[in-house]
């Protein structure tokens, strides 16, 4: 995780630090402070938050421009500087006050101004159910479990127990017939599921219908888990890609498979090996120097890529799959 973590901190890429990109590294850069306390991360994420100003992306609507306000809230639950969260909650109040319709549909000039497409599950949901956490306003989680279970039900096939990338996937099919379900697509919604659960108080009646979609996504991915320990672009036709392991959708599936049996939503004698043949995949795309490979480019669909691709949110993963991992192997001796 240290390897990892401090490549990618000293090889930043081009993407600005407020957008998602870098958001959902910073979440698992999050998730390695914790577990690895004097490695400077705290003050690493600290002078980002600085240079951001604390400020999110600008697209007031847009999931993806929400994300590092995840990172924000965690140092705020830590530091209790309230600049961390002026910016998240100022953002918030403003879309609980000018919502927009339930048209999920991903056409038009419009459509991303909802959460309309399964990425944004990561992006938004988990920020909101923190910012319950840090100010104890209902709104922030009831707007919250609302808009998730819209989307849940629009994008959600209850037959493959998968989400569709967007409404412009319900159709198209991949080269062997089946659907196309894509992997990351696929990996941020599981992993945000479990960045959204801990937040939802035990006796909130949405509580049971997250731990069930949860568990029913679980075990479908791991049906889908190839020999090797990862998985493809491509959930349901991984010979339609090369190569045929993508790091940033196993990061999530693995962090995903530990979480839940380390909350012990998760038989861990079934998923526990799961989750380590994810590990032992994901250090195999990992350079001696510290690079993570195998991340495919921002897309929306399964595809072919460079093996030797890297992307800061194929990092955020593997940091996120990481501490969970650590854990699981605690708990296990």
């Amino acid at each position: 995780m240290k390897k990892v973590a401090d490549w990618q901190l000293a090889h930043p890429s081009k993407d600005k630090f407020d957008g998602w990109v870098q958001g959902a590294f910073l979440a698992g850069l999050s998730a390695a402070d914790r577990i690895l306390p004097d490695a400077g991360y705290h003050d690493a994420l600290l002078k980002i938050g600085e240079g951001n100003g604390w400020k999110l992306a600008p697209r007031v609507y847009h999931a993806d421009d929400m994300c590092v306000g995840q990172a924000y809230l965690e140092l705020y639950a830590h530091d209790r500087d309230p600049r961390m969260v002026s910016a998240m909650r100022e953002r918030c109040d403003f879309i609980l006050a000018h919502p927009k319709d339930d048209d999920l549909e991903f056409v038009g000039s419009g459509r991303t101004d909802r959460w309309s497409w399964c990425d944004s599950l990561f992006m938004a949901p988990p920020g909101w159910a923190r910012l319950y956490s840090a100010t104890g306003n209902r709104a922030y989680l009831d707007f919250m479990i609302a808009n998730w279970w819209k989307t849940s039900a629009y994008l959600y096939d209850a037959s493959e127990h998968l989400f569709f990338r967007d409404s412009t996937y319900f159709k198209r099919t991949e080269p062997n017939g089946k659907k196309v379900f894509w992997s990351r697509g696929n990996g941020w919604v599981l992993a945000g599921i479990a960045r959204v659960i801990p937040f939802v108080p035990p006796d909130d009646p949405a509580r049971p219908r997250f731990e069930l979609r949860f568990r029913e996504m679980a075990a479908r991915v791991a049906e889908l888990q190839g020999p090797g320990g990862g998985w493809s672009a491509s959930l349901l036709d991984p010979d339609s890609c090369s190569p045929k392991l993508e790091s940033s959708g196993t990061g999530f599936y693995c962090f995903a498979l530990a979480w839940g049996v380390n909350q012990g939503l998760l038989d861990r004698a079934t998923y526990a090996p799961r989750a380590l043949n994810a590990w032992h995949a994901l250090l195999g795309c990992v350079t001696p120097e510290g690079k993570l490979t195998h991340v495919q480019p921002v897309g929306a669909a399964p595809e072919g890529f460079d093996p030797e691709s890297t992307v800061p949110y194929g990092p955020g993963a593997f940091l996120l799959a990481g501490s969970e991992i650590c854990r699981l192997l605690e708990s296990s001796r």
